[in-house]
């Protein structure tokens, strides 16, 4: 048995949930993916995958297998890339999961100039506002905003994240500017689906005050909230990264400026996530370096936010 085809064989098959989406990914015949992981099994003494007509699923002891088997082919594919960039330029395929709004508007606009710089890097680029797990999702890069409580992965910060509280000029104009977040309560406010306790915003500046919010819509979309803040549906309170070319043109105005929005762990950063054993990845540090640069600090965002 070819342990190492093996292994492989039977983490896509789990990854894939079945052995014929399997065989596809991995561009063999179903029946050379089955043999595989029925060789394993054998020379395991024990089952690993519960068949069915449908899928196939993780037994027992194939949960625990499959963790491991995870993590030997993650540190087998990061020693075959720390030898192969070990000499000249970075080269080779990055996989990078990027949140969709960010990834539309401020990683986007830069891979020309990434791939003049570095013509050898393939980017295979995942925009999800989904939580990436970086073994499961072969990721050699995760971008995320706000705080990070992983003590497994590597984190840089590239930037901060701030989030600001702003409404259209037209919505203030026809119902007033709020003089402290307690009148809030009585304004229209777009909230964001995805973020703990979407309806409760909290400030810090004179004193700490939370406040319930409502309005005409929630969603777990940045960029449908910013459309309706433009058009003057309500208040929305969303990063700086999203709301700083509006803020500029003065299409959004900054509200409460002499408050910080959010809570501390809300914020924190935009920071790059990786692996410990992606530390000495030329591609990796070349991605994040070109970025960091890119945005300077502070961000070119943030040049017209108070």
């Amino acid at each position: 048995m070819d342990s190492f085809a093996a292994l492989k064989a039977f983490v896509a098959t789990v990854e894939a949930g079945g052995f014929a989406s399997a065989g596809r990914q991995m561009g063999v015949a179903t029946s050379s993916v089955t043999r595989q992981v029925d060789a394993l099994e054998h020379h395991l003494g024990t089952r690993l995958l519960n068949r069915s007509t449908r899928r196939v699923t993780l037994t027992g002891a194939g949960e625990s297998y499959y963790e491991h088997a995870v993590r030997l082919l993650a540190d087998l594919e990061s020693a075959n890339l720390e030898v192969s960039e070990a000499e000249g330029p970075p080269r080779g395929q990055l996989r990078v999961s990027l949140p969709v709004a960010f990834g539309q508007l401020h990683i986007a606009p830069g891979l020309q100039a990434f791939h003049e710089r570095y013509p050898g890097i393939t980017l295979d680029l995942v925009l999800s506002d989904d939580v990436a797990d970086l073994v499961e999702q072969r990721l050699d890069l995760a971008i995320r905003l706000g705080g990070v409580d992983s003590p497994h992965v590597v984190a840089r910060r590239m930037a901060p994240h701030r989030r600001l509280l702003c409404a259209s000029p037209d919505y203030l104009r026809r119902h007033g500017v709020p003089g402290s977040p307690a009148d809030l309560a009585h304004h229209a406010c777009l909230t964001f689906a995805y973020a703990r306790g979407s309806r409760l915003w909290h400030f810090s500046g004179p004193s700490e005050e939370s406040v319930h919010v409502s309005g005409p819509i929630r969603a777990n979309n940045s960029q449908v909230l910013r459309e309706a803040a433009l058009n003057g549906m309500g208040l929305i309170l969303m990063a700086s990264w999203l709301l700083g070319e509006d803020i500029e043109a003065g299409r959004l105005q900054v509200v409460l400026p002499q408050w910080k929005a959010g809570l501390d762990n809300e914020d924190g950063g935009v920071h790059a996530l990786y692996l410990p054993n992606r530390r000495n990845s030329k591609k990796v540090r070349a991605f994040i370096d070109f970025f960091v640069e890119r945005f300077g600090d502070p961000p070119y965002w943030d040049h017209s936010s108070p």
